[in-house]
């Protein structure tokens, strides 16, 4: 039997779903030998993990044991089962970031959470809402939206690219801050740069001016060590479905162990004013198995190696960052001590940053090299972003330099066709 056909057994749901998952063996060495527990497809050089991750097969065995769990008997499923088996995964989930129980919340993926708590909270006009130049465009449109809603403004600090070091990102945000900055909301991790930003020194900064704090950590749990309390800020928002590999749906926003102004769901529903957690769990009729999967997620990942398997992500994918700015004559968008296994490297020549651009050279390096990876526009250049996840091995970047140029050949004069 191969490895990937057996299931393994993380957390006492036994009450509750008796089929749960059993042990696996021993787990193979990292790099191609773990393709075969993902379902990737075959000859595919899939080096984009971070953009939407990749669910392994014996996580998406225990969704699937959920799912059928649920129809067995929705009515007694969702009534009387679901409550306690999503406090369950919570508790799990809690415990794997750094957070109390109470204070979690399932939410479908980052952006939702963001949404959640910008949109919870009041703001009038002349208010300023403070994040940088490097946030995520969905959640720089929902600071928008929100800010438009009210008459605030909308302000990004400019931290720019290439990143030295924290102070340079302590720095833009301190310089922007005014005595109108209503909220501050900026990264863990950057998803365009892949920069970690300094968040408890960014939170001890907002504690000391009073001014509350947001934390987009889409791409956090799993990539690094994470402990979402002691980080200090107002409310965390994270994705499981990136370098946790949890079933896409899964996400989770945690608030702190103070008071601070109360955050409702995105949809209203029975639970309202029963409590944070309660109101989180109860949106309404909804597939629950990717929040319930989230357990087994955190127990593949500490089955795959935990902090030695990251460690040896993160020198793999430094490695290769650091060969290919050389090759390009460029530079990462960060150091080295501020990425992870997650690295950005500015592209050669002078491209302008359009999604037309980012889209024609990620379809090219598909169509002719069998690579999936992710190129981002950030601060006027355009970047790729290399991921290293417990499949990959060098052999998965072997002549993405050349592909890349390639692809930038082939693409039309800024002006457009003659």
């Amino acid at each position: 039997m191969l490895a990937h056909e057996v299931c393994f057994r993380l957390f006492p749901f036994g009450r509750v779903m008796p089929s749960a998952l059993e042990t696996l063996g021993s787990p193979p060495p990292l790099g191609a030998a773990m393709r075969p527990l993902w379902a990737i497809e075959d000859g595919l050089r899939f080096i984009n993990h971070g953009a939407f991750g990749a669910l392994p097969r014996v996580v998406a065995a225990e969704q699937a044991a959920w799912r059928e769990r649920m129809e067995r008997n929705t009515a007694r499923f969702f009534i009387t089962e679901m409550p306690d088996a999503l406090r369950e995964a919570a508790s799990g989930l809690a415990d794997f970031v750094g957070t109390a129980p109470d204070r979690l919340g399932f939410v479908t993926n980052a952006t939702a959470g963001v949404n959640a708590v910008v949109r919870s909270l009041p703001f009038a006009p002349g208010d300023e809402i403070l994040t940088t130049d490097h946030a995520y465009n969905a959640v720089r449109n929902a600071l928008f939206y929100v800010a438009s809603r009210s008459g605030a403004s909308f302000i990004a600090a400019p931290v720019g690219i290439p990143v030295a070091d924290a102070q340079q990102i302590l720095g833009a945000i301190i310089s922007s801050i005014t005595p109108r900055t209503r909220l501050v909301v900026v990264d863990h991790v950057a998803s365009a740069s892949a920069v970690e930003y300094p968040v408890a020194a960014i939170a001890a900064l907002c504690r000391e001016r009073g001014i509350p704090l947001l934390i987009d950590g889409a791409h956090a749990p799993a990539l690094l060590d994470l402990n979402v309390d002691a980080i200090g800020a107002d409310w965390y928002v994270g994705n499981c479905h990136k370098w946790l590999n949890a079933p896409k749906g899964a996400g989770f926003l945690a608030v702190a162990d103070r008071p601070t102004r109360p955050v409702h769901p995105l949809a209203i529903s029975h639970a309202y004013g029963q409590g944070f957690s309660a109101e989180f769990d109860k949106i309404g009729t909804h597939d629950p198995s990717a929040a319930l999967a989230v357990p087994a997620a955190i127990g593949f990942h500490h089955w795959l190696g935990g902090a030695a398997m990251r460690a040896r992500n993160r020198r793999l994918a430094h490695d290769i960052a650091t060969a290919l700015a050389a090759e390009w004559g460029t530079e990462r968008a960060g150091g080295l001590d501020l990425c992870h296994a997650m690295v950005s490297i500015r592209l050669p020549g002078a491209i302008p940053p359009s999604r037309e651009a980012c889209a024609a050279i990620q379809e090219s390096l598909w169509r002719r090299h069998r690579f999936e990876a992710a190129i981002t526009a950030a601060v006027g250049s355009l970047y790729l972003r290399i991921s290293v996840h417990a499949y990959n091995d060098v052999a998965d970047y072997a002549g993405l330099g050349a592909a890349v140029l390639e692809a930038i050949a082939e693409l039309p004069p800024p002006d457009g066709p003659a």
